[in-house]
């Protein structure tokens, strides 16, 4: 198939591991393999002697018995392991959509989540677009039920969101299964981001309440742990599972004995990592709006309602890319303009959940005074 380049890792391919001050990564604090494997009394050893040949394709048994642990209605049989949430989404929207049809991806949103749309012949998207009411974010519920065609197929769903930090409340995301559920449309409902909401309301996982619906989670966001390369996919609906499991055939096969090993371990401990994610990045957000307070002449602070990343308003008058692009020259500091999401406006995002993020953050403020925007 033919595919357009993926705009955000080719941005990333050039400066992730070059520039010193990532200010922007989406991803939390990790852990050390030592880390995780001191959570639990005799894991090391276990470990040391694992057999390092194939896996099940549908993933370690006790694996997927976990994480169905993580919902309120799942099984292990709902689950299915996936190598990385890209595998995820590139192999759902694969085997979901043919020519002809139609989806409707929120925006802006992970390039994958509509890009497959872009290269079935005769498929297509539209565009939901989360809003700015000037101090946050928010859907318009009306605006993506006049979106809906006779063709439409699916909904595809980021929330929390990357890169805007909105996140859905647990009476929108009703309203939204309400809204699938009357015109008969799958739902994709990107939730890498769940356990780390930022103001005290937890939110339900989508799957949980909707028979046509697919969650996505994943250990590279909120768990901070994307070397080990495990996702799930988890859905009452077996059909969409089993053809997924056949293309991951034609992709990974199978996952990483080790990676689904040190899985295990920390979602058995999930409850604890979160909760230390959550008030990193809570601390961090209370850093970030002081920073902001400091330079409202320059800039619009929209703190996220969940997850590390949040999508600020450039106030200053030159194209925000160009203004990014200054940053990383002259200082070092790394921030993704909106232009990487298709977004022609002066947004940039904003990341908070690395340990160095206050560092990170003072060689930015640097840049802003020495470059003359600051006074």
């Amino acid at each position: 198939m033919k595919i357009r380049d993926f705009g955000l890792e080719t941005f990333f391919e050039k400066y992730e591991f070059t520039a010193p001050y990532l200010l922007t990564q989406s991803d939390c604090e990790t852990m050390s393999t030592k880390e995780i494997l001191a959570l639990e009394p005799g894991s090391e050893e276990e470990y040391l002697n694992l057999r390092l040949g194939y896996s099940e394709t549908w993933g370690d048994p006790e694996l997927r018995e976990i994480i169905a642990g993580l919902y309120k209605t799942m099984s292990k049989e709902d689950v299915f392991v996936i190598h990385g949430a890209q595998e995820g989404i590139f192999a759902y929207m694969n085997v979901m959509l043919d020519e002809g049809d139609h989806m409707i991806a929120q925006f802006p949103n992970y390039q994958a989540a509509y890009e497959v749309a872009n290269s079935v012949p005769g498929a297509s998207y539209s565009k939901w677009m989360v809003k700015d009411n000037g101090s946050g974010w928010y859907v318009d519920f009306d605006e993506l039920e006049a979106l809906i065609q006779p063709n439409t197929k699916l909904i595809a769903v980021n929330t929390p969101d990357n890169p805007t930090g909105y996140t859905m409340t647990n009476a929108e995301i009703q309203k939204l299964i309400d809204i699938c559920r009357k015109h008969d449309l799958y739902l994709f409902s990107d939730e890498v981001y769940k356990g780390v909401e930022l103001d005290g309301e937890k939110r339900d996982w989508v799957a949980d309440h909707y028979e046509k619906a697919v969650s996505l989670g994943v250990m590279s966001k909120a768990y901070g742990l994307a070397g080990l390369r495990v996702g799930w996919i988890v859905s009452k609906d077996h059909d969409i599972l089993k053809k997924m499991a056949r293309y991951k055939n034609y992709l990974s096969i199978c996952d990483s004995v080790p990676s689904e090993y040190l899985t295990k371990i920390a979602l058995k401990h999930s409850d604890e990592i979160l909760e230390k994610t959550r008030k990193l990045i809570q601390k961090h957000v209370e850093i970030g709006n002081e920073f902001f307070a400091r330079h409202g002449d320059l800039f619009e602070n929209k703190p996220p309602m969940a997850g590390p990343v949040a999508f600020h308003k450039l106030k200053i008058d030159m194209p925000v890319a160009d203004f990014c692009q200054l940053a990383v020259d002259k200082k070092g500091v790394l921030l993704l303009p909106a232009t990487i999401y298709e977004v022609d406006e002066q947004y940039f995002r904003m990341g908070y959940g690395r340990a160095n993020f206050p560092e990170a953050l003072a060689k930015f403020e640097e840049f802003l005074y020495e470059e003359g925007f600051a006074k």
